[in-house]
């Protein structure tokens, strides 16, 4: 199963993920860097031939925008395959980070979704809160650590993520304790209930919202309890961020290797994990009335160079 857990201290941020669920690494890519991709993310939203216009709020509309979920994230479109999305998940300190949890430079990167949350929406309410842990009862030990290449500041009034600080060290108490075994799922996701959140809370554990720079990579144990934070309405931010897993090669199966790899090469997203749970996200776009998007794209604009780190980080080409 892959069991680990963190055995720190390590005198780093290594220390904050095992303690608390989440660290913010720092500076992992520079500050013009992550204006670039942010632009990149942009020039991608804007890219549909609608009358979308970042500087007039009142075209930040559901028809003017791709099709985009209830969370504010965007996986259709081969959006995370586009070069961009590729360059920033092969940045090195990112890369370095991830090696430091596996102790290994071998690794697998989930095919995970853009962020783009456009504050004050005036079509949209803002969602609600739902907490969630993304890994199953059955599963113990840390088996994955979910990233957010940070792109624009997360400030105190702005999106980003919210974390329910400590929550994964007390994760298998509650699911033992508090849930039925006999309902235990292999999906990769646990919802939170408003009345388990009081048992968190019954534990001094409050909800936090992450600050974070451009530049930054926040990290967090799939056990923590987490979900996206909307921006106030103090807030002209617009959130971008790109949300990257990896963990260790070694750990994917024959199976899970040959679905990466017919995902990748049908440019389809997968799930926040790397090296398991890989399930390809429907590819075609669809309008609320059912319909296709005639909007809908089955290839990047701007494909990636098929490199062999790019290669081996898909799954596609062994190390």
């Amino acid at each position: 199963m892959n069991e680990v857990r963190l055995t720190g201290p390590y005198g780093d941020w290594r220390d904050d993920l095992q303690s608390q669920g989440f660290a913010v690494v720092k500076n992992v890519i520079t500050q013009e860097k992550a204006k670039y991709y942010q632009q990149k993310a942009l020039d991608w939203l804007t890219s549909f031939n609608t009358p979308l216009d970042l500087n007039n709020p009142a075209t930040w509309t559901v028809e003017n925008l791709p099709y985009q979920s209830k969370v504010n994230t965007f996986n259709k479109y081969a959006v995370s395959h586009e070069k961009f999305m590729w360059e920033a998940r092969m940045e090195p300190k990112v890369l370095e980070a991830f090696s430091k949890i596996w102790e290994t430079e071998k690794l697998l990167v989930s095919f995970d979704a853009l962020n783009v949350t456009l504050p004050n929406r005036v079509d949209k309410p803002a969602q609600k809160p739902w907490p969630h842990v993304d890994q199953s009862p059955l599963r113990r030990g840390l088996h994955c650590v979910q990233g957010i290449i940070n792109l624009s500041q997360a400030g105190p009034e702005d999106g980003s993520l919210i974390v329910l600080p400590r929550s994964n060290t007390v994760m298998e108490q509650f699911l033992d304790t508090r849930t039925d075994p006999s309902n235990w799922k292999t999906k990769e996701l646990q919802l939170i209930s408003e009345d388990d959140m009081k048992w968190f809370q019954e534990r001094d554990m409050k909800p936090l919202k992450v600050t974070a720079e451009p530049g930054d990579l926040i990290l967090w144990d799939s056990r923590t309890v987490h979900w996206g934070g909307e921006p106030s309405a103090q807030s002209n931010t617009i959130r971008t961020v790109i949300y990257a897993s990896y963990s260790p090669t070694e750990w994917a199966t024959a199976e899970s290797l040959e679905r990466k790899r017919g995902a990748f090469e049908a440019f389809q997203a997968t799930t926040h994990w790397a090296h398991d749970n890989i399930t390809p996200r429907e590819k075609e776009a669809y309008l609320p009335d059912g319909s296709l998007d005639p909007r809908n794209r089955s290839e990047p604009l701007e494909k990636p160079e098929h490199t062999e780190g790019l290669l081996q980080l898909a799954g596609v080409k062994p190390y």
